[in-house]
């Protein structure tokens, strides 16, 4: 019988070779980035092959390595179907980095539609801002406002507009009044979110005459804040229609006005090449964009007048 290489030494070259890694590999495998290094050597040692490259603290695959790790990769997902199958606890792990807005309300509450479909995993969602540190937190997808990431592979979604909302409450004061008589919510978007539009924006796309109604009333820093204020009653709030879809189905807010203003970029999808391959990382991508879609298609919203 053919002697075999070390289980857990082809295991951290098979996590090395498909995350780009040792620090995401030794992650993956609660061990230090040290050990993995130590077992991918005694895997070489017993082979007689070199499998990877180090240059500069770069690990680059040699033509063996390149040959050894779909069959690999393949094996290891064979065994992880035997041990789903036979009962066995895996549980694959994913990690989500979203607007922070969209992890505190709306991808939080739909999680549980995806863990419902797609069986249990051990998820973290992180509600960060861009640039993210894909290796650093080993992310494994990121959803984002604008293509920030060229270096990975990312994708358009879905184009999003505003739209003027507010509790129903509120909203017979338009009727008579008008928005620039009503108390305005602004949203702070920050110093990376110039491209957002603003109440200014939408009064001159609207062709009136806002006066003060821009430099006052309450402001937040965050789209989930300015939503939850509008739901209060305490103003009238320029909202994404991914974000406040929901409540307009729900009743909880109603459209102030029927002009919208088209946003400038588009939502967009990016998911680093060491993740591309897993089978949650396509799973939670599929379930993702057609969440999206639909909020931004959501009849609540009505037709979308918009100007960019």
């Amino acid at each position: 019988m053919v002697a075999l290489p070390s289980l857990r030494g082809l295991q951290a070259f098979e996590a090395a070779a498909r995350t780009g890694s040792f620090a995401a590999a030794a992650e993956e495998l609660s061990i230090s980035a040290a050990a993995v290094s130590l077992l991918i050597r005694t895997v070489e040692e017993q082979m007689g092959r070199q499998l990877f490259h180090r240059i500069n603290r770069r690990a680059v695959l040699t033509e063996a390595g390149v040959e050894m790790l779909p069959r690999l990769s393949m094996a290891f997902r064979e065994i992880g179907s035997v041990a789903r199958d036979v009962g066995g606890a895996f549980r694959p792990r994913l990690v989500i980095s979203v607007p922070p807005s969209m992890a505190m309300g709306w991808l939080s509450e739909r999680l549980a539609g995806f863990v419902a479909s797609h069986g249990a995993a051990d998820i973290s969602l992180r509600g960060d801002d861009d640039p993210v540190p894909f290796d650093h937190e080993l992310i494994d997808i990121r959803l984002s406002y604008g293509p920030h990431y060229r270096e990975h592979p990312t994708e358009e979604i879905v184009k999003d507009a505003v739209y003027p909302v507010c509790a129903p409450t509120l909203a017979r004061a338009t009727v008579s009044d008008g928005l620039a008589d009503l108390p305005l919510i602004h949203t702070d978007w920050g110093p990376t979110g110039a491209s957002f539009p603003s109440w200014r924006n939408w009064f001159e796309a609207a062709g009136s005459e806002p006066g003060r109604a821009t430099q006052r009333g309450l402001s937040a820093n965050s789209s989930r804040a300015a939503l939850d204020l509008a739901i209060s009653g305490l103003g009238v709030a320029l909202a994404q229609g991914i974000y406040c879809a929901q409540a307009l189905e729900d009743g909880k807010l109603v459209r102030a006005a029927a002009r919208s203003l088209e946003l400038r970029q588009p939502y967009c999808l990016t998911i680093p090449e060491r993740g591309a391959r897993r089978d949650i990382v396509g799973a939670f991508r599929e379930w993702l964009i057609g969440e999206c879609v639909r909020a931004v298609n959501s009849p609540a919203l009505g037709t979308r007048s918009s100007e960019t």
